[in-house]
């Protein structure tokens, strides 16, 4: 693994290793070390270079919200009066728990962002109650999400 600029250089072996984890990150790094051929240990010490250049930003368990209820993702791009509204919207919206996602873009709105609710009456009260209420916010618009049909990280 070599930094070079602002990219970094990793070798098979590292990418085998980050496949790996994102693949399971609870896979015993044992059953790592069998599979690339190399020691326990130096998957550690390649581990700990790794999360030492920033690459690695941590490990989570991923909880299914249809699960939970939340059967109805939305993404809703919000306009603002104007720009310096911004932070402050952020700062709402972050209190809001089903906004679990939000964007500063170009184009149309000023934040898009996606929201999880347990239905369409959850949502409705959500952007009504919660997101449009936010002072600076002018309007919003809201496209729901009928199917996920790709979630993955990028190819290593």
């Amino acid at each position: 693994m070599k930094g070079q600029g602002n990219s970094l250089k990793i070798d098979g072996i590292d990418k085998e290793i980050l496949r790996s984890f994102m693949e399971d990150a609870r896979i015993p790094i044992l059953e790592i070390a069998r599979k690339v051929g190399i020691s326990g240990a130096a998957i550690h010490q390649r581990l700990r270079k790794i999360e030492a250049s920033g690459l690695i930003a941590g490990s989570k368990f991923i909880i299914d919200p249809k699960i939970l209820g939340y059967k109805t993702m939305a993404f809703v791009g919000v306009f603002l009066d104007k720009a310096v509204s911004n932070p402050k919207a952020v700062k709402q919206l972050k209190d809001i728990p089903e906004v679990i996602e939000c964007h500063y873009t170009t184009g149309n709105w000023s934040i898009f962002i996606k929201i999880l609710c347990k239905d369409n009456e959850h949502l409705m009260n959500v952007l009504n109650k919660d997101i449009q209420a936010i002072d600076g916010v002018s309007r919003t618009e809201t496209f729901i999400s009928l199917d996920q049909q790709i979630d993955r990280q990028i190819k290593i």
